[in-house]
Formats: structure tokens, C-alpha cells, sequence
């Protein structure tokens, strides 16, 4: 506690010289002002103005600083050596008693319930019921029968005999005419022999390229080209016939 009570006093007196030295500073220091130069005549030459010299500095005292303080070297602290828990205190097992066995409990067996017999019940008495005498009925007579006068029956009306129209003049039917014979249709093996039969096909068509392209599709589909240059289209079947373009239009010639 010593040595920081001194070092705490040690430096209190150091705040408190430096602050008298500053303000004893600030009270020697004068500020001298220039004075403003008077105003020439304008006809004579302006004299020189003597140059102003600055006043000496004030004397500052020196400051004395105290000799340095001597502080006795801190010793560290002891180690203290460690210590070691107390071993821990020797416990005796403790035995368990061995369990109890314990006899099945046999349940007692079910006391004899004897039998209860129900008595019959009494047949229940229905009372005799009278059936009523038979109203007797007045027997209804029949309405006399309405009078019909008699209905008088028209004379028949005479039909005049109607003749039979005469029978329809029907011609005489003719043996229907074989259709002259026509070269078979040539047989279509490879795409190959469409080329050809596309050609005589499409020979006398007015755009014979469209032709002869749509001909050569149909070929290749169908495997079939009709003989001649027109009709016949029937004999390369429905494959042909029915082939048609995007607006429902015959393709094949």
C-alpha cells in the first residue's frame, strides 16, 4: 500500500506544476499590435516606417523534475503446491436379499349353482267372441229392360264392277353386253417398274410432271397402276381409289 501511495502523490504534484508553469506562461506572453502606417501627403515622399522589433521572450524558469522513485522489484507469488483430493471413503457392498418365491395362489373353484326351474306360465284366457246374426237383405229386382227402338237398315248401295287397269308395258330385257376385254394390268414387283408405267399412264395428261409424280406415290403405296391412259382405276382395288390429298381430292390418276 505504500509504494502506491507515494506514486499517487508523485503524481498529483506533477499535475499541479505543470499547470502553474503554463499559466505563469500565458501571463508573461504580451501580444504586441502593429500600428496602421499614417496616411502619406500626396506631394511629399512617404518617410520610412522604422521596423518594428519584437519584444524578448520571457523567462522561463526551468522545471526542476524529481528524481526518479525507486520501486522495490515485486516478488511473484509463491506457488502453492497442489492439493491432492482425500481418497475417496471405502464403501461395502450392499447384498440384496434373494427374492421371495411365492406359491401360485390356486383360485378357489366355482360354488355349485343348482339349477332354478322356471314354472310354466298360465295359459293366458282368450274370452269367447260372438259373432253377429246375418243382416238380412232385401232382394233388389232388376230394372226393367230399356225400350230400343229397331234400327232400320239402309238399302245397299250398288258398286259399279271396277275394271282392272291394263297391265304396264314392260320392254323386253336385253342380255346384258360383256365389256370388251382388256389388257390384264401389269404386275408392279419394285418401285422400279412404276417409273415406266407412270409414263404411258400420264402421256396424254395436260401436266403430265404432277401426274406422273402422284402416279409413281400411288405405285409405291399401292403396288398397282391401272392400264391405259385414262379409267380403270377400279381394277388396283381400294387402295387406289380411296387414296385422296389434304383437301379431299383423288390422288392417284
Amino acid at each position: 500500500m505504500a509504494p502506491k501511495a507515494f506514486l499517487f502523490l508523485l503524481a498529483t504534484f506533477l499535475l499541479v506544476t505543470t499547470r502553474v508553469s503554463s499559466k505563469h506562461e500565458e501571463l508573461n506572453v504580451k501580444v504586441v499590435y502593429a500600428k496602421p502606417p499614417a496616411p502619406a501627403p500626396p506631394v511629399e515622399v512617404p518617410t520610412p516606417v522604422p521596423p518594428v522589433k519584437p519584444p524578448p521572450p520571457a523567462f522561463v524558469p526551468p522545471v526542476r523534475t524529481p528524481p526518479p522513485v525507486s520501486v522495490p522489484p515485486v516478488k511473484p507469488p509463491v506457488s502453492v503446491p497442489p492439493v491432492k483430493p482425500p481418497p475417496p471413503a471405502y464403501v461395502p457392498p450392499v447384498k440384496t436379499p434373494p427374492p421371495v418365491s411365492v406359491p401360485p395362489v390356486k383360485p378357489p373353484p366355482p360354488a355349485y349353482v343348482p339349477p332354478v326351474k322356471t314354472p310354466p306360465p298360465p295359459p293366458a284366457y282368450v274370452p269367447p267372441v260372438k259373432t253377429p246374426p246375418p243382416v238380412s237383405v232385401p232382394p233388389v229386382k232388376p230394372p226393367p229392360p230399356a225400350y230400343v227402338p229397331p234400327v232400320k237398315t239402309p238399302p245397299p248401295v250398288s258398286v259399279p264392277p271396277v275394271k282392272p287397269p291394263p297391265p304396264a308395258y314392260v320392254p323386253p330385257v336385253k342380255p346384258p353386253v360383256n365389256p370388251p376385254a382388256t389388257a390384264p394390268v401389269p404386275p408392279v414387283r419394285s418401285i422400279a417398274d412404276c417409273a415406266p408405267l407412270c409414263d404411258n399412264r400420264c402421256k396424254d395428261h395436260s401436266r403430265k410432271n404432277i401426274c406422273t409424280r402422284a402416279c409413281k406415290t400411288c405405285c409405291a403405296r399401292c403396288r398397282c397402276v391401272p392400264p391405259g391412259t385414262f379409267g380403270n382405276r377400279e381394277k388396283c382395288g381400294k387402295c387406289y381409289t380411296d387414296m385422296t390429298t389434304h383437301g379431299n381430292r383423288i390422288k392417284c390418276p
